[in-house]
């Protein structure tokens, strides 16, 4: 029996974190908001908190009534990074962390005799003790064991906030009986809509079904990967290649104009444009948008070239901008870098001019990883910094590095 992956969820993360930053939100009901206001709604909360009904997305006012003792946090998002970064050390210090998948989950890929159960378990426990000693006690985790990745993560999700489930092939496919649909990841709403129509309701009949049948509900190959994944075959893994990079942001009420509105989207394509080149693409698209206040939207794009360089990216959106209708108040921006291509399979530019540029933002990248993240920028963008913080990470962290 081969237990070849372990995976590390760490539970209620973001308001764990607060308890363990703020002692005096231990064991008590926490929630985290994008600030302390009614009007907002709950970003993450506590096992306490959960206790009373409270989950993402309730709005404080409601979780207020839920639970008259809440506690509010406004989130921290750089210390939650940062204590991510700790616990993937602690998590390295004992196995290799292979993957990591989201701010609060990584899985570790188990060698030679680390596949056997008794030093599985061993492995797995000391990865619980050592988060807990080096990081917090408040930090609680769950970790799974099986043949592949996937199971491995539904086995970290089946016994919360501490648990330590494992799942052998030999006890598949029944294991999973107990489970519903939207229990396993990647099967959503839609999803469910889909395997319902097609004459699924329980796990124990989505397991039962042919290979052939899977890609048919599917509509694709995935339903073979989804076939093997659920009998705990382990399957090649594919290469992740990025789709594209951007941001958004909804505008304060003190930046609702349309010369701010530019000068904040000048602001986010710093961010876009650096991560962009530590990504190590090259970005064929640009689209920018509007959303106003009435409702309306305004949205446009242009080819790029490829480029990567902040000035040539800003430059295109200036091209655009003129088309943005000036009669109505705008509330959200945003703009995308897509058409990605590898830096190994881009076409560098010819011209020396445009080689300077991407030169130029290159050690502008070095400059500001080494004396602050905006040390270096372009100066339009001076009186709109604190509009593009980052932000509460859930399946991308964010690198402290390219704030700017």
């Amino acid at each position: 029996m081969s237990l070849n992956f372990l995976f590390l969820d760490m539970n209620a993360y973001f308001a764990s974190c607060e308890q363990q930053l703020r002692p005096e939100l231990r064991n008590k009901p926490v929630v985290i908001a994008p600030m302390d206001t009614d009007s907002t709604c709950c970003i993450a909360a506590s096992y306490e908190a959960k206790g009373f009904g409270i989950k993402t997305g309730t709005g404080i006012r409601e979780a207020r009534r839920m639970c008259p003792g809440l506690i509010v946090v406004e989130g921290r998002p750089e210390l939650y990074v940062r204590l991510h970064h700790q616990i993937v050390e602690a998590v390295e210090s004992c196995l290799h962390v292979d993957a990591i998948h989201s701010i609060d989950e990584m899985s570790c890929k188990l060698m030679g005799p680390e596949r056997e159960l008794d030093q599985a378990v061993r492995l797995a426990q000391k990865v619980k003790n050592t988060v807990y000693e080096r990081v917090g006690q408040s930090l609680r985790c769950s970790v799974g064991l099986a043949p592949n990745r996937f199971l491995a993560k539904v086995a970290s999700d089946m016994q919360k906030p501490d648990g330590l489930t494992i799942i052998r092939k030999e006890e598949l496919p029944h294991k999973l009986y107990s489970l519903k649909l939207d229990d396993l990841p990647g099967i959503a709403k839609r999803m469910t809509r889909r395997l319902n129509k097609a004459g699924i309701f329980t796990v124990a009949q989505l397991c039962g079904q042919a290979e052939e049948r899977m890609r048919e509900i599917w509509q694709s190959l995935l339903g073979t990967v989804w076939y093997h994944n659920l009998r705990g075959d382990s399957l090649p893994e594919l290469p992740v290649h990025k789709r594209q990079v951007g941001h958004t942001r909804v505008l304060a009420p003190k930046f609702r104009t349309l010369p701010l509105a530019h000068d904040i989207l000048i602001r986010l394509t710093h961010k876009a444009a650096a991560r962009l080149r530590h990504y190590r693409y090259w970005a064929q698209q640009l689209s920018v948008f509007v959303r106003f206040l009435d409702g309306g939207s305004w949205q446009d794009q242009t080819h790029l070239g490829p480029s990567q360089d902040t000035t040539t990216i800003v430059e295109a959106i200036n091209r655009l901008w003129p088309t943005c209708p000036t009669h109505h108040k705008p509330l959200q921006v945003g703009m995308a870098l897509f058409d990605l291509v590898a830096e190994a399979s881009a076409t560098i530019p010819l011209m020396e001019s445009d080689q300077k540029r991407t030169r130029l933002w290159q050690a502008v990248d070095q400059i500001n990883r080494r004396y602050g993240t905006m040390a270096a920028f372009l100066g339009g963008a001076i009186h709109v910094q604190e509009m593009a913080p980052v932000k509460i990470a859930f399946s991308q962290i964010p690198d402290l590095d390219l704030k700017a």
